[in-house]
C-alpha cells in the first residue's frame, strides 16, 4: 500500500479494502462519533458500501488529496485517518483538514503532527493555497488542535438540522491558513525572508 508521507510518530498511507474493519471499528466508539453523530455509529454496510468506496475513489484525483490511513510508525497500529482534499470535490488549491483518531490516540499530539506536515506538503509540493478545517464550536479538542496547525477562526455558522445533536445549537466554526500567512509564518521562525 502506497505510504504519502512519514512524520517522527506516523505513517500516513493509502486505505485498501482489507481496512474496512479497522474504519468500522472506529467509527463505532461513540466518543470519536460524539460531534459527528452524537454518538451513533456508522453502519457496517455503509462502510463497506458508500464509505470505503469514496475514500478509494479519491486516489485517482491528484496526488496527496484524499483520506489517509494513519499508523503509528513504531508498531503499525492503526490509530485513525486524516482528510486532506477539497470540500465538494472542488478546485485543489483550497482543500479542507479533518481527522478521526481513535481514543488511544487522543491528547498526544498525532492529530497536530499529521495535521502540519499536511500542510506542509501541500503548500510545498502539491499547489495548495488554501486550508480549512470545520467543526462543531462545543469541540474544543479540534479547535486546539485546528489551531496549533496554524489555521485561525474564521467564523461560526449556524444551520438548522432535522436532527440536531447535542451542541449543534452553538454552531459549526470554520478555521484557515492560506500558503502566504503560513510561509510568513515559517519565514519568522527560521529567520529568513
Amino acid at each position: 500500500m502506497p505510504i504519502l508521507l512519514t512524520t517522527a510518530r506516523l505513517v500516513l498511507r493509502e486505505f485498501t479494502p482489507a481496512d474496512v474493519d479497522l474504519l468500522v471499528e472506529l467509527d463505532s466508539d461513540p466518543a470519536v462519533m460524539r460531534y459527528l453523530t452524537g454518538g451513533e455509529a456508522t453502519p457496517a454496510q455503509t462502510v463497506r458500501e458508500r464509505v470505503l468506496p469514496r475514500i478509494l475513489a479519491h486516489y485517482r484525483r491528484p496526488p496527496g488529496l484524499g483520506w489517509w490511513a494513519a499508523e503509528r510508525r513504531a508498531d503499525g497500529a492503526f490509530l485513525g485517518w486524516f482528510e486532506f482534499r477539497p470540500p465538494r470535490d472542488g478546485d485543489p488549491r483550497e482543500v479542507e483538514l479533518g481527522y478521526r483518531l481513535r481514543r488511544a490516540a487522543w491528547g498526544v499530539g498525532h492529530a497536530t503532527e499529521g495535521g502540519r506536515a499536511l500542510i506542509e506538503r501541500g503548500f510545498t509540493e502539491w499547489g495548495v493555497q488554501r486550508v480549512t478545517a470545520v467543526t462543531m464550536a462545543v469541540n474544543t479538542a479540534s479547535r486546539r488542535v485546528m489551531r496549533r496547525c496554524g489555521l485561525r477562526h474564521v467564523r461560526t455558522v449556524h444551520q438548522h438540522w432535522a436532527e440536531p445533536i447535542p451542541g449543534a445549537e452553538h454552531g459549526e466554526v470554520e478555521y484557515a491558513l492560506t500558503r502566504a500567512q503560513w510561509l510568513r509564518r515559517r519565514d519568522r521562525v527560521t529567520g529568513s525572508g
